[in-house]
Formats: structure tokens, sequence, C-alpha cells
């Protein structure tokens, strides 16, 4: 299966940071908790920019960067924007890169106190001892990205890897959708048999699983620790080739509270608080758009306590 390339709307310039910040102050919250931000190394995010700009497989359709800056003004621009905490989602496509990430991951969560300390991995030997170091070292989140690595979750090398944070209690961000394109390893089936394996594991679906809303979903009401985050999902962008489906959104309601705000920023193609308006566009309530955009994610990684 692929996906056809697609018009891509008419980029809209991003409004004032106080757009952010109005939506977030008229829900009565301190600010937004962004589960899902990129920060890696300049050399590591050029060649990610460079592939979005190509359109390549892994893509599908024209993806122009709405928040191409260097690393100093993109933290300040979510700063503005009122994020209280984000992330710094990296991750390796080949061996011997992920325990390199993960140093340079400890060293920038250290200088930037308002990033949680993010780590990554990747199936090869000596993975089980890297994962475990950046634990101690503080690590209070991972990611995995099963299209862009093109691995298997259930590696025998992952092992030790799903073991120890299955214990430990830190989530794993996972890209496993087939999304926008899918790749050997994306859809439910693999993680249903890894949450099988390791039911206790702390997971947070990006994208929302999409395309296959509804059997992550599915996983998310079976197993208390699979959560999913909005990365992309609901917005004009996503919905011209991944609609979610409209009979699904009571499920929204019902799992309230293991859904969680995650933007892709800054490799999105629209304005940061595009994001935030199509959740409201979900007309689920502020209640839902508080737990959301803050308390769900505040609670996951003790933020508040």
């Amino acid at each position: 299966m692929s996906i056809q390339p697609v018009p891509v709307p008419v980029p809209v310039p991003p409004r004032p940071a106080g757009a952010v910040r109005a939506f977030w102050e008229r829900l009565g919250l301190p600010g937004l908790i962004d589960v899902h931000t990129h920060f890696m190394p300049e050399r590591v995010l050029d060649k990610v920019w460079e592939y979005f700009d190509a359109a390549g497989p892994l893509t599908g359709v024209e993806w122009p960067i709405t928040y191409r800056h260097e690393e100093r003004e993109r933290v300040a621009l979510l700063r503005g924007f009122g994020v209280r905490a984000f992330t710094a989602m990296l991750y390796p496509h080949k061996p011997a890169m992920a325990a390199w990430l993960n140093s340079w991951s400890a060293d920038f969560a250290a200088r930037t106190p308002d990033c949680l300390h993010t780590a990554t991995f990747f199936p090869e030997e000596g993975v089980g001892a890297y994962v475990r170091r950046a634990v101690d070292d503080g690590a209070r989140i991972f990611k995995a990205h099963l299209q862009v690595g093109g691995y298997d979750p259930h590696d025998r090398l992952l092992d030790p890897v799903w073991g120890l944070l299955s214990d430990a209690g830190i989530p794993t961000v996972i890209h496993c959708g087939s999304g926008p394109v899918p790749g050997r390893h994306t859809g439910p089936a693999p993680i249903a048999r890894l949450l099988a394996r390791y039911p206790r594991l702390p997971l947070v679906v990006a994208h929302m699983g999409m395309p296959e809303y509804t059997e992550f979903l599915d996983l998310a009401d079976r197993y208390a620790e699979v959560r999913l985050d909005t990365t992309m999902a609901f917005t004009d962008f996503s919905e011209q080739f991944s609609g979610f489906p409209p009979q699904e959104r009571g499920r929204l309601a019902d799992l309230g509270d293991k859904i969680l705000l995650g933007t892709d920023f800054p490799n999105i193609p629209y304005p940061y608080e595009h994001q935030l308006d199509v959740l409201e566009r979900l007309g689920l309530g502020d209640d839902w758009l508080r737990a959301v955009c803050h308390d769900n994610t505040a609670r996951l990684l003790r933020l508040d306590g």
C-alpha cells in the first residue's frame, strides 16, 4: 500500500504566540505539555529536513517545514507559546547511532531544563547496556520509530530494553502506525504481540496510531499503560489522506485520560496553534482539553509532584 501525493493547503503564516497562550489561559491551565517535539543534533535535523523537502518515500506527500529555525529560536518559540515541558524525540535509522544520540540528548536536557530528558534505542549488540545507562542518567521518556528504523519490536536484542522500561515504568513514544507510509513492521499486530508479552509496558502510540486508529484505541482500552498522542491527528493536513473515523469520536471522550498532546514541532507543515484548534474543534469539552493538553502528561511523567 502506498499513499498517493495530495495537494498541500497553502501554508498559513503562524499567528503570534499570544494565540497559543490564549488557548490554555482560557482553559485555566498553567501552560501546555507537549509530549512529541523534535530536537536532535544539528546535522541530523538538517538531514531530516532535507528528506521532508524531497518528499521522500516515507512521507509520500509534500511537507513544508513551518519552524525551520536554529535550535535556540525553536526553544524560545515553545517557551513563548507557554509550553512548560516538551521532549527531544530523536531516533536512529541504523546501528551505532543511538548511544551517540542519547549522549547529545542528555546534554541538551541538562542545558534546557524544560525539556524532558529523552532517549532512544536500536536493536543492536549493547543496546541493553546503553538504555540502562540512559535510565540511570535520568531519562524520563524514550522514542522508538519502527517506520524509520525499519526494525521488528520483537527482535531478541530488544528483550532487555522492553523488560527494563516495563519494570521502571518509563514510557516510550512509539511510531508504530502505518502512516504516512507503511513500514515492514508497522501496524497494530506487532504491538499487540509486544503487549501480550509485556502487559505493563508504558507505550504512547504516536499520531493516534494513524491510519489504524481503531485498532490502537482497542489496545489503549485493553492495556492500562497504553496511551496515544495527538501528533498531527485531526489536522487539515492529515485528514486529506488519513482521516480519523467519525464513528470513533465517542471513544476519544471515553479514553480521555489516555490521550496526550503531541505536535511534531518543528517538523509540521502548518502553524503550531492548528493542532490546538483542531482538538477544540472536536467538541469534546474543556475538561477533555485540559486533560489532553496538560494534566494527563503531567500525571504520567510526575511533573507536578
